[in-house]
Protein backbone atom coordinates (compact mmCIF):
# COMPACT_ATOMS: atom_id res chain seq x y z
CA UNK A 1 0.00 0.00 0.00
CA UNK A 2 1.23 3.48 -0.85
CA UNK A 3 1.46 5.67 2.23
CA UNK A 4 2.99 8.68 0.47
CA UNK A 5 1.60 11.83 2.06
CA UNK A 6 2.30 15.55 1.79
CA UNK A 7 4.34 15.78 4.99
CA UNK A 8 5.01 19.44 4.23
CA UNK A 9 1.45 19.98 5.50
CA UNK A 10 2.68 19.28 9.04
CA UNK A 11 6.17 20.80 8.79
CA UNK A 12 4.92 23.94 10.55
CA UNK A 13 4.29 21.95 13.75
CA UNK A 14 7.96 21.08 14.11
CA UNK A 15 8.88 24.75 13.75
CA UNK A 16 6.53 26.02 16.45
CA UNK A 17 7.53 26.59 20.03
CA UNK A 18 5.82 23.95 22.17
CA UNK A 19 3.44 26.42 23.80
CA UNK A 20 2.35 27.66 20.38
CA UNK A 21 1.02 24.26 19.32
CA UNK A 22 -2.77 24.07 19.34
CA UNK A 23 -3.23 20.41 20.18
CA UNK A 24 -6.57 19.57 18.58
CA UNK A 25 -5.96 21.34 15.27
CA UNK A 26 -2.43 19.87 15.09
CA UNK A 27 -3.83 16.37 15.67
CA UNK A 28 -6.41 17.06 12.97
CA UNK A 29 -3.66 18.10 10.54
CA UNK A 30 -1.84 14.83 11.23
CA UNK A 31 -5.04 12.89 10.63
CA UNK A 32 -5.62 14.71 7.37
CA UNK A 33 -2.48 13.14 5.92
CA UNK A 34 -4.29 9.78 5.90
CA UNK A 35 -7.49 11.12 4.33
CA UNK A 36 -6.57 12.48 0.93
CA UNK A 37 -9.29 14.74 -0.45
CA UNK A 38 -11.16 15.08 2.86
CA UNK A 39 -12.02 18.68 3.68
CA UNK A 40 -10.87 19.52 7.21
CA UNK A 41 -13.02 22.63 7.46
CA UNK A 42 -16.14 20.83 8.80
CA UNK A 43 -14.00 19.32 11.55
CA UNK A 44 -12.55 22.71 12.43
CA UNK A 45 -16.13 24.02 12.56
CA UNK A 46 -17.02 21.22 14.99
CA UNK A 47 -14.08 22.15 17.21
CA UNK A 48 -15.29 25.76 17.21
CA UNK A 49 -18.83 24.62 17.98
CA UNK A 50 -17.67 22.61 20.99
CA UNK A 51 -15.62 25.59 22.09
CA UNK A 52 -18.69 27.85 21.84
CA UNK A 53 -20.82 25.47 23.91
CA UNK A 54 -18.09 25.23 26.55
CA UNK A 55 -17.77 29.01 26.60
CA UNK A 56 -21.54 29.38 27.05
CA UNK A 57 -21.41 26.97 29.99
CA UNK A 58 -18.50 28.92 31.47
CA UNK A 59 -20.39 32.21 31.21
CA UNK A 60 -23.58 30.68 32.62
CA UNK A 61 -21.75 29.35 35.66
CA UNK A 62 -19.95 32.62 36.32
CA UNK A 63 -16.30 33.18 37.21
CA UNK A 64 -16.77 32.67 40.95
CA UNK A 65 -18.24 29.21 40.48
CA UNK A 66 -15.40 28.07 38.25
CA UNK A 67 -12.37 29.02 40.28
CA UNK A 68 -11.45 25.46 41.23
CA UNK A 69 -10.00 22.81 38.97
CA UNK A 70 -12.76 20.44 40.00
CA UNK A 71 -15.48 22.88 38.93
CA UNK A 72 -13.78 23.48 35.58
CA UNK A 73 -13.36 19.73 35.10
CA UNK A 74 -17.06 19.18 35.77
CA UNK A 75 -17.99 21.61 33.00
CA UNK A 76 -15.59 19.91 30.58
CA UNK A 77 -17.13 16.52 31.38
CA UNK A 78 -20.64 17.89 30.95
CA UNK A 79 -19.85 19.34 27.52
CA UNK A 80 -17.62 16.62 26.06
CA UNK A 81 -18.83 13.53 27.86
CA UNK A 82 -22.55 14.32 27.94
CA UNK A 83 -23.47 16.97 25.40
CA UNK A 84 -21.16 15.73 22.62
CA UNK A 85 -20.98 12.08 23.75
CA UNK A 86 -17.19 11.65 23.62
CA UNK A 87 -16.05 8.48 25.37
CA UNK A 88 -13.42 5.78 25.16
CA UNK A 89 -13.83 2.94 22.71
CA UNK A 90 -13.69 -0.07 25.02
CA UNK A 91 -15.08 -2.49 22.45
CA UNK A 92 -12.36 -1.88 19.86
CA UNK A 93 -9.61 -0.26 21.91
CA UNK A 94 -6.73 -1.18 19.60
CA UNK A 95 -8.44 -0.11 16.38
CA UNK A 96 -6.22 2.45 14.56
CA UNK A 97 -9.18 4.78 14.05
CA UNK A 98 -9.19 5.55 17.79
CA UNK A 99 -5.96 7.54 17.33
CA UNK A 100 -7.12 9.14 14.07
CA UNK A 101 -8.59 12.53 14.97
CA UNK A 102 -10.91 12.66 11.95
CA UNK A 103 -12.42 9.33 12.91
CA UNK A 104 -12.51 10.28 16.59
CA UNK A 105 -14.59 13.35 15.73
CA UNK A 106 -16.79 11.29 13.39
CA UNK A 107 -17.48 8.54 15.91
CA UNK A 108 -17.11 10.44 19.20
CA UNK A 109 -14.95 7.55 20.38
CA UNK A 110 -11.21 7.30 20.86
CA UNK A 111 -8.17 6.44 22.93
CA UNK A 112 -7.22 8.25 26.16
CA UNK A 113 -4.62 10.33 24.28
CA UNK A 114 -6.91 11.46 21.44
CA UNK A 115 -9.73 12.37 23.81
CA UNK A 116 -7.33 14.11 26.20
CA UNK A 117 -6.11 16.30 23.36
CA UNK A 118 -9.68 17.56 22.81
CA UNK A 119 -10.23 18.30 26.51
CA UNK A 120 -6.91 20.08 27.00
CA UNK A 121 -7.17 22.26 23.90
CA UNK A 122 -10.71 23.35 24.76
CA UNK A 123 -9.88 24.06 28.41
CA UNK A 124 -6.96 26.25 27.44
CA UNK A 125 -9.19 28.33 25.18
CA UNK A 126 -11.25 29.10 28.27
CA UNK A 127 -8.11 30.42 29.92
CA UNK A 128 -7.90 27.42 32.25
CA UNK A 129 -4.71 25.57 33.11
CA UNK A 130 -4.86 22.09 31.60
CA UNK A 131 -2.41 19.54 30.32
CA UNK A 132 -2.13 15.83 29.59
CA UNK A 133 -0.51 13.87 32.41
CA UNK A 134 2.51 11.74 31.68
CA UNK A 135 0.93 8.64 33.19
CA UNK A 136 1.83 5.21 31.82
CA UNK A 137 -0.62 3.19 29.74
CA UNK A 138 -3.71 5.37 30.30
CA UNK A 139 -3.35 9.10 29.68
CA UNK A 140 -5.24 11.41 32.02
CA UNK A 141 -5.81 15.17 32.14
CA UNK A 142 -5.05 17.71 34.86
CA UNK A 143 -7.33 20.74 35.12
CA UNK A 144 -6.60 23.68 37.41
CA UNK A 145 -3.50 25.08 39.05
CA UNK A 146 -0.94 22.91 40.80
CA UNK A 147 -2.35 23.78 44.23
CA UNK A 148 -5.97 23.17 43.22
CA UNK A 149 -6.12 20.72 40.37
CA UNK A 150 -8.48 17.94 39.45
CA UNK A 151 -7.44 14.84 37.55
CA UNK A 152 -10.00 13.53 35.07
CA UNK A 153 -10.31 10.62 32.68
CA UNK A 154 -11.58 11.62 29.22
CA UNK A 155 -11.84 7.93 28.29
CA UNK A 156 -14.49 7.69 31.03
CA UNK A 157 -16.42 10.78 29.87
CA UNK A 158 -14.30 13.13 31.94
CA UNK A 159 -14.96 11.40 35.26
CA UNK A 160 -13.00 12.66 38.24
CA UNK A 161 -10.08 10.40 39.17
CA UNK A 162 -9.70 10.09 42.93
CA UNK A 163 -6.20 9.74 44.44
CA UNK A 164 -6.82 6.07 45.26
CA UNK A 165 -7.83 5.36 41.65
CA UNK A 166 -4.80 7.23 40.35
CA UNK A 167 -2.48 5.31 42.65
CA UNK A 168 -3.96 2.00 41.47
CA UNK A 169 -3.65 3.03 37.84
CA UNK A 170 0.06 3.68 38.08
CA UNK A 171 0.78 0.83 40.50
CA UNK A 172 1.43 2.80 43.67
CA UNK A 173 -0.09 2.99 47.10
CA UNK A 174 -1.85 6.31 47.86
CA UNK A 175 0.81 7.34 50.42
CA UNK A 176 3.61 6.63 47.93
CA UNK A 177 1.77 8.67 45.32
CA UNK A 178 1.64 11.62 47.70
CA UNK A 179 5.37 11.53 48.31
CA UNK A 180 6.49 10.89 44.72
CA UNK A 181 3.55 12.05 42.66
CA UNK A 182 5.54 14.62 40.73
CA UNK A 183 7.35 11.82 38.95
CA UNK A 184 4.13 10.46 37.52
CA UNK A 185 2.03 13.60 37.34
CA UNK A 186 4.41 15.78 35.40
CA UNK A 187 2.83 17.72 32.54
CA UNK A 188 3.23 16.22 29.11
CA UNK A 189 4.37 18.76 26.55
CA UNK A 190 2.21 19.46 23.52
CA UNK A 191 4.82 17.96 21.23
CA UNK A 192 5.06 14.77 23.26
CA UNK A 193 1.27 14.43 23.35
CA UNK A 194 1.33 14.37 19.54
CA UNK A 195 4.22 11.90 19.63
CA UNK A 196 2.19 9.65 21.89
CA UNK A 197 -0.76 9.88 19.50
CA UNK A 198 1.46 8.86 16.58
CA UNK A 199 3.19 6.19 18.64
CA UNK A 200 -0.14 4.50 19.33
CA UNK A 201 -0.73 4.19 15.61
CA UNK A 202 2.85 3.22 14.75
CA UNK A 203 3.05 0.49 17.38
CA UNK A 204 -0.20 -1.07 16.23
CA UNK A 205 0.89 -0.90 12.59
CA UNK A 206 4.15 -2.70 13.29
CA UNK A 207 2.43 -5.29 15.48
CA UNK A 208 0.08 -6.04 12.59
CA UNK A 209 3.04 -6.53 10.24
CA UNK A 210 2.64 -3.27 8.32
CA UNK A 211 6.18 -1.91 8.63
CA UNK A 212 5.68 0.58 5.79
CA UNK A 213 2.79 2.21 7.63
CA UNK A 214 4.86 2.25 10.82
CA UNK A 215 7.75 3.88 8.95
CA UNK A 216 5.46 6.60 7.61
CA UNK A 217 4.20 7.36 11.12
CA UNK A 218 7.72 7.54 12.56
CA UNK A 219 8.68 9.90 9.75
CA UNK A 220 5.81 12.15 10.84
CA UNK A 221 6.99 11.83 14.42
CA UNK A 222 10.43 13.17 13.51
CA UNK A 223 8.82 16.10 11.67
CA UNK A 224 6.55 17.02 14.59
CA UNK A 225 9.21 16.41 17.26
CA UNK A 226 12.66 16.64 15.60
CA UNK A 227 14.42 16.53 18.97
CA UNK A 228 12.76 13.27 20.01
CA UNK A 229 15.71 10.92 19.60
CA UNK A 230 13.76 7.67 20.05
CA UNK A 231 11.69 8.51 16.97
CA UNK A 232 14.80 8.84 14.82
CA UNK A 233 16.25 5.58 16.16
CA UNK A 234 13.13 3.54 15.39
CA UNK A 235 12.79 5.19 12.00
CA UNK A 236 16.36 4.19 11.18
CA UNK A 237 15.60 0.60 12.25
CA UNK A 238 12.59 0.44 9.93
CA UNK A 239 14.53 2.02 7.08
CA UNK A 240 17.21 -0.62 7.46
CA UNK A 241 14.55 -3.35 7.49
CA UNK A 242 13.46 -2.00 4.11
CA UNK A 243 17.02 -2.00 2.80
CA UNK A 244 17.25 1.79 2.68
CA UNK A 245 20.72 2.29 4.15
CA UNK A 246 21.10 5.90 3.00
CA UNK A 247 17.86 6.89 4.73
CA UNK A 248 18.91 5.05 7.90
CA UNK A 249 22.26 6.88 7.93
CA UNK A 250 20.44 10.17 7.52
CA UNK A 251 18.09 9.39 10.41
CA UNK A 252 20.94 8.32 12.70
CA UNK A 253 22.88 11.48 11.80
CA UNK A 254 19.82 13.57 12.66
CA UNK A 255 19.54 11.75 15.97
CA UNK A 256 23.20 12.44 16.69
CA UNK A 257 22.54 16.15 16.16
CA UNK A 258 19.86 16.26 18.86
CA UNK A 259 21.31 13.78 21.39
CA UNK A 260 23.46 15.08 24.21
CA UNK A 261 23.79 11.92 26.32
CA UNK A 262 27.36 10.66 25.91
CA UNK A 263 26.52 6.94 26.13
CA UNK A 264 23.68 7.24 23.66
CA UNK A 265 25.84 9.23 21.28
CA UNK A 266 28.36 6.39 21.43
CA UNK A 267 25.67 3.89 20.39
CA UNK A 268 24.62 6.10 17.48
CA UNK A 269 28.23 6.58 16.33
CA UNK A 270 28.80 2.83 16.50
CA UNK A 271 25.68 2.21 14.40
CA UNK A 272 26.84 4.74 11.82
CA UNK A 273 30.26 3.10 11.69
CA UNK A 274 28.68 -0.31 11.02
CA UNK A 275 26.74 1.20 8.13
CA UNK A 276 29.79 2.86 6.59
CA UNK A 277 30.38 1.59 3.09
CA UNK A 278 27.04 -0.15 2.85
CA UNK A 279 24.54 0.85 0.17
CA UNK A 280 20.80 0.54 -0.19
CA UNK A 281 19.30 -2.52 -1.80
Amino acid sequence: MDYAAPNENIAYIGLLADEEIELDSAALALSGLDHEGVDLDPYLVLLREMNAVLDAERIACGPEALKSGQAQAAVLARVFGNRFDFAGDSSAYDAPLNADMIRVLDRRRGLPVSLSILYVAAARRMGWTAYPLNTPRHLLVSVGTESDRAVIDPFNRGALVEPEQLAALIGLTPDTLTSSGSLYLEPMSNRMALVRLLLNQATRAEQSGDSWRARTLYERMTIVAPEHGAGWWTLARLELAHGDVEAARSSLSAMLEVTRDRERRGHIAAALERLAGQSSL
